[in-house]
């Protein structure tokens, strides 16, 4: 057990944000378990006091998995005060982090994620994981998400039994590129944010949401800014110049509506702007 005080950190509003999907609700108040790889952590927080329920060699693991060394009190600081209805956001979410995650995890998650409610997506991560995954040697019934090996053991029908609609074929193939080499994840985190993006647009299921996606959650790059159903509302009602924008056809409007409203957070526009639009 190891207690830490931390600012700009709230265990409830990280596990809503959309970002993760295996941070679940523990039978304790204020209490979440969370599953990365192998690792296997409980959380518990009293206000801005942390208890993280785990082995002290693996507390470097988790404090880099929250994104500790990151001061996200400058990044909401930095907010244009003109815009009123970011700052609001910002300060409600204040406690979301992007977390660092496991990037072959953030693939299939956010593949299975499209047209998802947020209880459906972590019902399919869950059944994959119990399915697929090894068992976690800690109390209860825990298993690590599949790496792409051991999702590969799974046929299209079996995929396609799992409730996973037409996302099946995109795993299956995903998860045959990965075991060939095709998709190469050691090569893909070390990629900057255009090249990711290029890269992994070419694979067979993925797009551009889905690899922004897998850029800020998985591969950490926090300047990309990904657009959902919810985000396109919030670009729509806040964002959104009839006039200035009139002549531009939809394909490029999004991208301009946020280098216009974000673009003076480049280097960080994910961390300041994203996570808390969604809060």
């Amino acid at each position: 057990m190891i207690q830490k005080t931390l600012t700009s950190f709230d265990l409830k509003q990280i596990a809503d944000s959309g970002q993760c999907f295996r941070m679940l609700p523990a039978e304790e108040a204020n209490t979440y378990t969370v599953i990365s790889g192998p690792h296997f952590l409980k959380a518990a927080q009293d206000g801005q006091t942390v208890t993280f329920f785990c082995e002290p060699e693996e507390l470097p693991f988790w404090e880099r998995y929250f994104d500790l060394d990151t001061d996200y009190d400058a990044f909401r600081k930095a907010i244009n005060p003109r815009d009123a209805y970011l700052k609001q956001a910002a300060d409600f979410g204040q406690g979301v982090r992007i977390l660092r995650q496991d990037l072959w995890e953030m693939i299939i998650t956010f593949i299975i994620s499209q047209q998802q409610t947020i209880p459906s997506i972590r019902r399919r991560v869950e059944d994959l994981s119990h399915a697929y995954g090894s068992r976690l040697p800690v109390p209860g019934t825990f298993y690590s998400f599949p790496s792409p090996e051991q999702l590969s053991a799974a046929s299209l029908e079996d995929l396609l039994a799992m409730k996973l609609g037409y996302r099946a074929k995109y795993i299956y193939r995903l998860c045959r590129d990965a075991v060939a080499g095709r998709l190469d994840l050691a090569h893909l985190s070390k990629l900057d944010y255009t090249a990711a993006m290029e890269y992994l647009t070419g694979f067979y299921g993925i797009g551009k949401k889905v690899a922004n996606c897998v850029c800020l959650f998985g591969l950490h790059h926090i300047d990309a800014f990904p657009v959902d159903t919810w985000i396109e509302k919030i670009l729509n009602e806040h964002y959104y110049d009839a006039e200035k924008y009139k002549d531009l056809p939809k394909a490029r409007l999004y991208d301009q509506m946020i280098t216009d409203s974000f673009g003076c957070y480049k280097g960080y526009a994910g961390a300041v702007s994203y996570t808390h639009l969604r809060a």
